[in-house]
């Protein structure tokens, strides 16, 4: 056999391996969310959570993923198939993408992209077209009435999202994920852009569709939103793909605004551990705890509340900061380009 071929299939299966351990963990805490989420809302709420499966409930995601795979897969007549099942994978992928450029320490991670940033939004964009053909696949009002509505907030606050992110790459001069982390070593950015985390944090809400953004999945109008009609296996693909981008963007905040993987300069660790993917796991847990809290205390908003928000009141202070902020930086000559 020729040697270039086998150096081939050797760097596959390496490659094949690296994504492998990025992957299980990903999943096995996307599992693990949603008892966390659970557990936190019946602390909110004042009642039990799952405490019957396994030492406190802990195994509850596992019994409730086998109970999902074991129902019956329900096709609604006249609908289109092809697109009915393309829609919850095609979701899920876009999402698990997503991690394949998180550095999980310094040099720790699958694709060190230069444009890492401009591939998170892209991919964050293309997920809308997996809750599009969903809803008008499934033959289904209630699904199709969910599918527009999503499709119109995660448009409406991409804008926000955007122009959150713009002003990150104003302030550091590159759209790496590295060199962002990398530039948070004296000051992470959430103590100076304070008022830019909190309307991207708004968005990043709206764009992963949880309350009180979440108009597409409202059960007293529309049953259950985009996948009314999708159960089983589809409707798991659907479950992950929604706690991945939780995960994802509770991640991504935690780079974007406290200094990812780096640690606050006050602690030093001489030991031979390294901390780093610890500390990201930590700062990401911050924000995922953050997610459930706003849905155990926030009521949903009516849609077109949701509109008005986005084009009227935070889109102007957006634009606002984009101006302000390079203005600043030009001011103090501290400008990195």
């Amino acid at each position: 056999m020729n040697s270039n071929l086998i150096l081939t299939i050797v760097n596959i299966l390496i490659n094949l391996i690296d994504v492998l351990f990025v992957l299980l963990p990903i999943l096995l805490s996307v599992a693990f969310m949603t008892i966390i989420e659970r557990k936190q809302l019946a602390a909110h709420q004042r009642r039990v959570g799952p405490q019957v499966v396994g030492y406190y409930g802990i195994l509850q995601p596992f019994s409730d993923a086998l109970k999902l795979i074991l129902k019956e897969t329900v096709i609604p007549n006249q609908s289109n198939k092809i697109l009915f099942y393309l829609a919850p994978v095609s979701t899920l992928i876009f999402s698990l993408l997503g991690w394949s450029i998180i550095p999980f320490g310094d040099g720790l991670t699958l694709f060190d992209f230069s444009l890492g940033i401009f591939f998170t939004l892209a991919l964050s964009s293309l997920g809308v077209y997996g809750i599009l053909f969903a809803g008008w696949s499934a033959n289904s009002k209630y699904a199709f009435l969910g599918s527009l509505r999503s499709t119109a907030a995660m448009i409406s606050y991409e804008l926000i999202l955007s122009s959150a992110i713009l002003i990150i790459i104003l302030l550091t001069g590159t759209f790496n994920f590295t060199n962002i982390i990398e530039s948070q070593q004296s000051v992470w950015f959430i103590v100076p852009l304070l008022p830019i985390f909190i309307f991207y944090f708004i968005a990043v809400l709206a764009e992963t569709s949880r309350t009180p953004f979440d108009l597409q999945e409202a059960e007293s109008e529309l049953v259950a939103g985009f996948f009314t009609e999708h159960s089983s296996v589809p409707f798991v693909f659907f479950f992950l793909a929604e706690y991945s981008s939780i995960v994802l963007f509770s991640c991504i905040t935690s780079i974007l605004f406290l200094g990812g993987y780096n640690a606050p300069e006050l602690i030093v660790n001489n030991s031979i551990i390294n901390l780093q993917s610890i500390i990201l796991g930590l700062k990401t847990c911050i924000f995922c705890f953050m997610f459930v809290w706003f849905r155990a205390t926030l009521p949903r908003l009516r849609y077109d509340q949701l509109i008005e928000l986005c084009w009227v009141n935070i889109l102007p202070i957006a634009v606002a900061f984009i101006i302000l902020v390079p203005s600043l930086l030009i001011a103090f000559d501290v400008a990195p380009y």
